[in-house]
């Protein structure tokens, strides 16, 4: 049965550095991001997300992040694959729990969610999930 867990996430690192970039092209970024959730889901996520910036400021950006932590009174980890646009001052961003990589408690875990938030440090995560 699927669930719902209502968290929030905070950054506390986010560490971004050109890979390419040049004259009339975008600009490709790589940024290792770490995040801690509480609420439903608790624990600390790493991302690492690669980034396209166009000249007009907007983004595209994918990225893997691995959570360790507790949710649903189950505790291991999984991985979420990140895929969003930067627009507008908004960061519009889809994810899914990848096949397989659930641990401990969360093994077999399957999920998805999506958010649009701003600029800041704390903001809002739902993950729609069931365990296997």
């Amino acid at each position: 049965m699927k669930q719902t867990a209502k968290s929030r996430f905070a950054i506390q690192s986010w560490e971004e550095k050109a890979y390419s970039e040049g004259d009339n092209q975008p600009r490709l970024t790589r940024a290792s991001v770490t995040r801690t959730f509480t609420g439903d889901l608790e624990g600390e996520g790493r991302v690492e997300y690669l980034m396209m910036y166009r000249s007009d400021g907007s983004a595209t950006f994918v990225g893997f992040e691995r959570v360790v932590g507790r949710i649903g009174g189950k505790a291991g980890t999984f991985v979420l694959q990140r895929t969003g646009v930067f627009e507008n001052g908004q960061a519009k961003e889809a994810y899914v729990v990848v096949a397989g990589s659930g641990t401990g408690d969360l093994s077999g875990i399957e999920g998805a969610g999506n958010s649009e938030v701003g600029h800041g440090l704390e903001h809002p995560f739902e993950l729609y999930y069931e365990v296997g």
